[in-house]
């Protein structure tokens, strides 16, 4: 059977378009990217970085993203690329409904933002977090495992 030269090109060239295949219909009918449509709330996923001890957590959907670290004195901020207009975060367990806190602007351009936490947020917490720009809502979750030392 190997013998043949026809089975042993079949053999190297059908594995090649299959996968060539499966690119091509992926970049033809897979899901395109839209623009953010004005009054409409887009949700925030949860980077690599935000489930180890990385100081840093970043929360991104497409080209809009935002940053969280926490300062020393349990003081949170939220950065991003892009001016918002109002943040408002939740920290807590993850069972509990708590009602979310607005941050306060650092810089006039709306790019980074501050809350002083009343206590420094425990392994378990989470942190719920919308920001809203001149016309749409992002809204996330991710834990607070991204603090610890």
């Amino acid at each position: 059977m190997f013998t043949n030269k026809h089975v042993i090109v079949a053999l190297i060239v059908a594995p090649i378009l299959a996968v060539l295949a499966w690119f091509a219909i992926g970049n033809l009918l897979g899901e395109q990217a839209h623009i953010a449509e004005p009054g409409v709330s887009y949700s925030l996923v949860a980077q690599s970085n935000c489930r180890y001890s990385s100081g840093r957590c970043n929360l991104e959907n497409q080209d809009f993203s935002v940053s969280l670290q926490l300062e020393e004195g349990a003081a949170l901020v939220v950065s991003s690329e892009h001016p918002l207009r109002a943040v408002m975060i939740s920290v807590g367990k993850a069972s509990e409904e708590i009602a979310p806190s607005p941050m306060r602007s650092m810089e006039s351009d709306g790019r980074q933002w501050r809350l002083l936490l009343a206590q420094r947020p425990q392994p378990k917490d989470v942190i719920r977090i919308v920001a809203a720009t001149e016309q749409n809502f992002y809204y996330g979750e991710t834990s607070t495992q991204f603090i610890e030392p």
